[in-house]
């Protein structure tokens, strides 16, 4: 049974690959033969010579460096926007899912809010706080926030009846009912809506770099895009693909390693 599954994973791991370096070809030969000018699409090395020029990793250590202090500065906003919309959404999310009266009163405008995107409501957020990091962290973590509620939400509510029975049976309080009983039962909903709110925090960051102007990959690249700078351009796209990519996997791995009691 453990050999076909770790064949599975190695067919998948190689298909994955593989379609990886067809695409990466084909950009190489659009690039190379002409098909569409190199004003808007650069060639693969071209990209990559951007991409270590930028993070100082080039021949003789003679690049500037930008493209890496650009990285730090998303990656850190991302990062804490995540944490606080990850905290306030399981603790808003639990507060609401244990009780179904409070369920009923919210919902109507937890339903009202939620699809509201966070990039409209940065306007409305400049003119709170001003063009500052501060308006962009909590932009953010407004976006993030709400796949974590509402998997918190749908967590505690999908609670057995039978466990809220017993939990009365020993007389347990709110809170030591939350902690044992329904914070064990969310976690699978919990996690997997910390790994989506992950990426939308990466994209608000992005975009709240572009609108705000605040130091990130997401100014570099309008910059780059502006000053028709394309091997920069498709330096800070790839990586962004590559901050999410490996944001996305430390989480996966994690929530296996939390989740190991649901595993046969």
């Amino acid at each position: 049974m453990n050999s076909n599954r770790n064949d599975r994973l190695a067919l998948g791991w190689l298909g994955s690959v593989g379609m990886l370096l067809a695409l990466v070809a084909l950009w190489w030969v659009a690039s190379n033969a002409g098909w569409v000018s190199r004003v808007f699409l650069p060639t693969p090395q071209a990209t990559f010579a951007s991409l270590l020029e930028g993070l100082n990793l080039s021949a003789g250590n003679d690049g500037n460096g930008e493209l890496l202090a650009f990285t730090q500065a998303t990656v850190g906003r991302m990062v804490e926007g995540w944490l606080l919309a990850s905290l306030f959404g399981v603790l808003l999310g639990a507060a609401i899912g244990v009780s179904p009266a409070v369920r009923a009163w919210v919902q109507p405008t937890l339903e009202f809010i939620r699809p509201l995107p966070a990039s409209a409501l940065l306007p409305l957020a400049i003119s709170i706080f001003g063009l500052n990091p501060g308006m962009v962290l909590f932009v953010v973590a407004f976006g993030a926030m709400w796949p974590v509620l509402l998997a918190t939400v749908h967590g505690f509510a999908a609670v057995e009846p039978r466990l809220s029975e017993v939990a009365r049976c020993l007389q347990m309080s709110r809170a030591a009912y939350i902690w044992k009983m329904g914070l064990p039962n969310a976690m699978p909903d919990i996690l997997a809506g910390m790994r989506l709110a992950l990426t939308i925090a990466l994209i608000v960051a992005v975009v709240g770099e572009m609108i705000a102007s605040q130091s990130g990959l997401g100014q570099a690249i309008l910059l780059a895009a502006r000053a028709f700078r394309a091997s920069d351009l498709f330096a800070g796209i790839v990586l962004l693909g590559l901050i999410g990519f490996v944001s996305n996997a430390l989480l996966a791995f994690a929530e296996k390693r939390l989740l190991r009691w649901q595993q046969p």
